[in-house]
């Protein structure tokens, strides 16, 4: 097992990092050209800067039993059918029950601001988005080494 992190605009690389220490899991960060990642403990990659650039190299890396940092619905329902688990920096665990109203309600919004209609923004982050990621990715942590 190990943990792949889509990191270009990932707040919690340090807790990631604390997580997969106190466990011994490898971590890899997976970052474009565009964006210096420097995170102590961890394998960096760097991938080019076109769209998807990251994401292709997460789903042609991720194994079943791996898991995967990202808020990219998309790409989670990509490593999900590769058999990884996927989380969000908010730590909400991406599943079978959840990830097709997820994509549909991403589908929605792209076209809402297609049309120029107004969309719900993302709420600045809390310690509390802070403490339920760490409190999450531990719990799937333990889960998966059972």
């Amino acid at each position: 097992m190990k943990i792949i992190v889509d990191a270009d605009a990932c707040p919690v690389k340090e807790t990631i990092v604390k997580i997969a220490g106190k466990h011994q899991l490898p971590v890899i960060m997976v970052s474009s050209t565009e964006h210096l990642i420097t995170t102590p403990g961890t394998e960096i990659v760097m991938v080019d800067n076109y769209s998807q650039s990251a994401d292709i190299y997460i789903a042609n890396h991720c194994q079943p039993g791996d898991i995967v940092v990202t808020q990219d619905y998309g790409l989670a329902a990509i490593v999900m059918a590769r058999g990884a688990n996927a989380i969000n920096p908010f730590g909400n665990i991406y599943t079978d029950d959840n990830i097709d109203r997820l994509l549909m309600q991403r589908y929605l919004n792209q076209k809402a601001r297609k049309a120029r209609e107004k969309t719900s923004r993302t709420s600045p982050r809390t310690r509390e988005d802070n403490n339920r990621f760490e409190f999450e990715l531990n719990k799937l942590v333990k889960a998966i080494e059972k």
